[in-house]
């Protein structure tokens, strides 16, 4: 628990710097998979400055922070986080463009959702992005974890990724330095530098083809994914030589529950909250997912899903 005099201290200090925040939000609200206790701070910069002032605060009081963006592939738990969630979805300026030749360069901010940069990408007629069009997260997620999809991963197109460093000193990273591998990043090992941008490098294209191909990425999605109820999309990490939804399936755990958290019935990759799930739940159900699919299968998974406690 917090000490009601770091609580003070911090809370003072938001307010006198004019930094919009809240106290105990309730963190189910923003995340897919609603579930979550509440934030002792809920912290919403608008945009850089006041990110990098709600950080420095943060440090300066000794709370303790977590960077969260659209909460598609985080479980918080049913106690919450004794600290400060920091909202970047305020980080969103506009789309900007640099043409080079056969490509052009797409920058946009880390609170941007995938879909709406995938959109943007697909009105200026520029292809490599269709992959992540139904990817719920937004750019600076995305770019911590290497998001992927149909064969596509952000490492594809990334050129480079401006970002806050542990001295709170504004850095930029080309591609070659990020460290990007099966849904990690050099952000991932790092998880205090706060992804500001990322740079795409798409090729120029016809716009109505980008379109069909992301519309049928979309209705593959929709036939096959329990897009329909809360969840944090793929639950396990795909183990070398099989796909983890195919292991839980063979296993015969489909529709496999603990509590509110049910592996769903249309894919075997995906647990969704049925109603009233808590993150106990979640654990002990993948928990026991794990210790099965092992002992028949001999394969290990591991959740791709963070656990934020």
């Amino acid at each position: 628990m917090m000490q009601e005099q770091i609580q003070t201290k911090l809370r003072c200090a938001l307010q006198g710097a004019n930094l919009p925040f809240t106290e105990q939000e309730p963190l189910a609200a923003h995340t897919t998979f609603k579930i979550g206790g509440p934030a002792a701070f809920w912290c919403a910069p608008q945009d850089e400055e006041q990110l990098q002032h709600t950080l420095a605060l943060c440090r300066s009081t000794g709370v303790r922070v977590y960077l969260l963006g659209n909460g598609s592939n985080t479980l918080f738990s049913d106690e919450g986080f004794d600290g400060a969630v920091v909202d970047l979805r305020g980080l969103t300026p506009a789309v900007t463009e640099n043409p080079k030749k056969e490509t052009v360069l797409l920058t946009a901010g880390a609170g941007m959702t995938l879909g709406r940069l995938c959109a943007e990408a697909q009105q200026r007629g520029l292809s490599g992005l269709e992959f992540a069009c139904g990817i719920p997260g937004t750019v600076g997620g995305a770019v911590y974890m290497n998001a992927g999809a149909y064969g596509g991963e952000l490492k594809d197109v990334i050129e480079q990724v401006t970002f806050l460093d542990d001295n709170l000193i504004q850095r930029t990273l080309p591609a070659s330095e990020l460290q990007m591998g099966y849904r990690t990043s050099v952000f991932e090992k790092n998880p205090s530098w706060c992804i500001l941008s990322a740079a795409v490098r798409l090729q120029k294209g016809n716009a109505a083809e980008i379109l069909a191909r992301m519309q049928e990425y979309l209705e593959r999605r929709k036939a096959k994914q329990p897009l329909e109820w809360p969840s944090a999309g793929s639950t396990f990490k795909r183990p070398q030589g099989a796909f983890a939804g195919r292991l839980i399936e063979d296993c015969g755990l489909r529709g496999f529950t603990v509590g509110g958290a049910q592996i769903s019935e249309k894919h075997g990759g995906f647990v969704i909250n049925k109603g009233g799930a808590t993150c106990a739940d979640v654990v002990a159900l993948t928990d026991e997912v794990k210790r099965i699919v092992q002992e028949k299968t001999g394969f290990v998974l591991e959740r791709e899903i963070r656990v934020v406690k």
